[in-house]
């Protein structure tokens, strides 16, 4: 794709990063067909091929863009559905995130939007915080037609049920019997916790079983996701270096075998750490999904008895940010667990992070559309299960179906309890 960058922008390295990736791109429009939101308004502004002649036109006549631009760019999932469809390899996920960095810095938003980006960034990233103002929004929630729009979608997501494990702030390790046969460092999570802590318990016992020592490092904080997705690719840098460090200092010995993740936006995350990193700061030991380790190492024993059906859906950034479908897939059904595939997919379920709180009217259309195609499928007493704590909730917003992490059933089928809600 032919640019012409000012000579004085094109030195800024994001602006040449992001002309580089542009140079890929050759207009075949296969991201169209792939693209929800593309799929749902039939407007090609609203595609990724749109998005990017609208980034490129944005950086090329400078200042600030208007208000319809950065709408558009703001309707963008950061699904990467568009990624898994291009042949031309171009690297939307990165050019995105810098436009949406680009876009914080020139354009004024307003006070109400501006206010609730706040709001997100100051508490989701951080556990404590997320699990406060969850508890408080609980007490508030019967009372949210007093609140603004905006504030009371917040309030309507609030689970009546919250955790109420434990959070891990310190270094903690739990040990197996015996010699542990790998050491993992498990990302804990930031507002996963608050949520549903016995994502993380699953994942500690299942590991056990496996001889996998879990270490939680001290200072870990949140992957950054949510941060670098708001445009405040600082902030994001902050928490990834943050974790590396941790991570550093609890395999000083060198005996951390790999790092794992059990929410998948998280691991799409760390994964992305060299790049966003720019390759001053690495990982310093292989970043996995649970599913991942799992699939490795093998599952243990299997308890029989009966299971209910399970209906797979695929977290976006699992399925196409790690390019993970297969490991979940034989897992649970190794595990004695029967499956059912939902139509579509690789279609987003509107969550997207921080997405069915910025944008809830365009989140709503995505679910529904979700669950029309899982109503195809449904059978009595099953299951949703998925890889991420965002889709997670999402789902259990808007349907009576129990829905379930997979790595809660692999833990149920292997000797742990079952999962709250089934």
């Amino acid at each position: 794709m032919r640019t012409e960058i000012p000579a004085a922008l094109a030195q800024n390295p994001a602006v040449a990063e992001m002309v580089a990736i542009l140079g890929k791109c050759v207009h075949c429009g296969f991201c169209l067909t792939a693209c929800p939101t593309y799929a749902e308004l039939g407007d090609e502004r609203d595609s990724p091929r749109g998005r990017i002649y609208l980034i490129k036109d944005m950086i090329e006549t400078g200042g600030a863009p208007d208000k319809g631009v950065v709408g558009h760019l703001d309707k963008c999932l950061s699904c990467l559905a568009c990624v898994s469809a291009c042949p031309s390899s171009v690297d939307y996920q990165n050019y995105i995130d810098l436009a949406r960095a680009h876009v914080e810095t020139v354009h004024r938003r307003s006070p109400i939007e501006r206010c609730l980006r706040i709001i997100l960034s100051m508490i989701l990233p951080h556990a404590g915080r997320a699990r406060l103002f969850l508890r408080l929004g609980s007490l508030a929630k019967p009372f949210k037609g007093l609140f603004g729009r905006r504030l009371a979608v917040l309030l309507e997501h609030i689970p009546d049920n919250l955790s109420k494990g434990a959070l891990y702030g310190k270094s903690q390790t739990f040990p197996v019997q015996g010699s542990p046969g790998k050491r993992a460092a498990l990302l804990p999570g930031c507002v996963q916790q608050a949520l549903r802590q016995n994502i993380n318990e699953a994942t500690i016992r299942l590991l056990n079983r496996l001889g996998v020592e879990v270490v939680i490092a001290e200072n870990t904080v949140c992957c950054g996701a949510l941060d670098l997705h708001l445009g405040r690719d600082d902030k994001a840098r902050e928490y990834a270096r943050a974790n590396v460090q941790a991570w550093e200092s609890a395999g000083a010995g060198g005996d951390i075998d790999f790092i794992v993740a059990n929410a998948a936006g998280c691991g799409t995350q760390i994964k992305h750490y060299g790049q966003l990193l720019g390759g001053e700061d690495n990982v310093p030991a292989p970043a996995h999904d649970i599913t991942e380790v799992v699939a490795d190492l093998g599952l243990p024993e299997i308890r029989q008895f009966e299971k209910p059906i399970v209906i797979y859906h695929d977290a976006c950034s699992l399925l196409h940010g790690q390019g993970i479908s297969k490991q979940p897939r034989d897992l649970l059904v190794e595990a004695g667990f029967q499956l059912k595939e939902i139509p579509g997919r690789h279609f987003c379920c509107g969550s997207a992070g921080t997405y069915n709180l910025l944008q809830p009217e365009m989140a709503d259309r995505l679910i529904a559309r979700r669950l029309e195609a899982v109503s195809g499928v449904r059978s009595e007493g099953a299951v949703i299960a998925t890889g991420n704590i965002g889709c997670m909730e999402q789902f259990r917003s808007n349907t009576d179906i129990p829905v379930v992490h997979t790595v809660e059933l692999l833990d149920w089928a292997t000797g742990g309890p079952r999962p709250p809600g089934v």
